[in-house]
């Protein structure tokens, strides 16, 4: 590999030859050989929308010269059209103010924007990384917005489709299952009979609810900290830099962006993105009792529950011929579990907030919109995979409710509960049920549903 010298404030570094980086992201992915995660491209995306929307803002109040401008423009778009995605190489566990990811930005379009204007790679003629590209802003406002952002943007774009085809699948099941009557169950122990349609009503009732909690906790992410630079000020920022910038923004994404009312709060705290995570893992743990659920209901074939039957997508077993297992719904499990696991990294990441910064923003970022993604794919392949095919086992279903012992309670309005406990212990020891034993005891069928 060929590699060009550049230099940064602590001296002279080798950056590979064709890399659009500089030295300070080459710093960072020699001093960060952690994980090999990088943040997702809407992170990157976002990140460049605000490049983009500031060189902008600062030609207009007289801070840029409009041709340097202009090649920022270009390269931004660049980025945010997917074009450098291989240049964005720093780890996710690094500065906790992710820094180097700011710098890694600023350098890519720097290098490409003089590339524009030049014909060279060069990192810092005419457009300089810090001075035009970063101007106005500070790592420490800048990715705390990125995370707001690109949240935002996913919880609404990817989040909230998936989970409206689940609630829409799981709404249609309910409707259809609405005549199939199964055993109810308490306690892993058979209870009172209801449908199957209700089951489903209570499983489509978590995804709405869901859908619901998610968009109030997304309405705290269109605060964004751009603005307090440093640390919450807004020191070497134009007063009107952050409010001009978020309104561009606001303008090319649809959704609402505004300045936080408090840069101290924004920069110091991550209690929204905590927030977010935490209704996350919520619709996680929902999804997780549908999963189990689904995955109980279709238990067997033949020495399980088998009230219903699930799609069959692939052999089960590398061992036992003919097994097929509840892959979607233990993917689903999964990806719960990820999803909690990922709230308490944010956790501890929002409690590491000392002073004027949060110092955890890299993980802090990198886990929520992992969270939001895998949630999105899962509620989605659950919908599409596993429940749209469900079907019902009619005769299993009614055979459970004409065995269970707890048809004795529809006799306690009639009999009394200490009558209808000695009919049902009779039918367990005999191994008989319910209506056999009321017959025998001349007590009319017309008691049992």
């Amino acid at each position: 590999m060929k590699y060009r010298r550049e230099q940064d404030a602590m001296g002279m570094v080798e950056v590979p030859m064709d890399a659009y980086y500089g030295a300070s992201t080459q710093r960072a992915v020699d001093n960060f050989k952690v994980s090999g995660m990088v943040f997702q491209p809407v992170f990157i995306r976002m990140l460049a929308l605000v490049k983009k929307h500031g060189a902008r803002v600062n030609v207009r109040l007289g801070l840029l010269d409009e041709t340097l401008s202009t090649a920022i423009v270009s390269a931004c778009q660049e980025v945010i059209d997917g074009k450098f995605a291989d240049q964005f190489v720093v780890d996710v566990f690094q500065t906790g103010s992710g820094t180097s990811t700011n710098m890694n930005m600023n350098e890519v379009i720097a290098t490409r924007a003089n590339e524009i204007l030049t014909g060279e790679k060069q990192g810092k003629k005419p457009v300089h990384p810090n001075d035009h590209v970063n101007l106005g802003q500070s790592s420490n406002d800048v990715i705390p917005t990125m995370i707001h952002m690109a949240a935002l943007v996913e919880i609404n774009t990817a989040l909230i489709p998936a989970l409206e085809l689940l609630l829409k699948v799981l709404s249609e099941k309910s409707s259809a299952f609405s005549a199939v009557k199964k055993i109810g169950r308490t306690h892993l122990q058979d209870a009172v009979p209801m449908t199957l349609g209700q089951a489903f009503s209570g499983y489509a009732k978590q995804v709405e609810l869901g859908i619901a909690r998610i968009r109030t906790a997304g309405k705290n992410l269109c605060a964004l900290a751009l603005g307090g630079t440093a640390v919450g000020t807004g020191v070497n920022t134009h007063e009107r830099f952050a409010r001009e910038v978020i309104q561009a923004i606001s303008h090319e994404t649809g959704f609402t962006f505004h300045e936080a009312e408090n840069h101290f709060e924004a920069q110091g705290a991550q209690d929204a993105a905590l927030e977010v995570s935490g209704t996350l893992k919520t619709i996680a743990v929902g999804l997780l009792k549908i999963a189990n659920d689904i995955r109980w209901l279709g238990s067997g074939p033949r020495a399980g529950l088998g009230e219903i039957t699930l799609p069959a997508l692939q052999p089960g077993s590398s061992i036992m011929p003919g097994k097929v297992n509840p892959v979607i719904p233990e993917a689903v499990i999964q990806v719960a579990a990820q999803v909690v696991g990922n709230d308490t990294t944010i956790t501890i990441g929002a409690q590491t907030a000392h002073l004027e910064l949060n110092t955890m923003l890299p993980v802090i970022g990198y886990n929520l919109l992992q969270s939001i993604g895998l949630l999105s794919s899962a509620a989605a392949v659950f919908a599409e995979k596993c429940i749209q095919g469900i079907l019902p086992n009619l005769e299993t279903c009614r055979a459970n409710i004409e065995k269970s012992l707890a048809m004795a309670t529809y006799l306690v309005p009639h009999v009394g509960y200490d009558r209808a406990s000695a009919i049902a212990k009779k039918a367990h020891e005999t191994g008989q049920t319910v209506r056999e034993i009321l017959v025998q005891e001349n007590l009319p069928e017309s008691f049992l549903p």
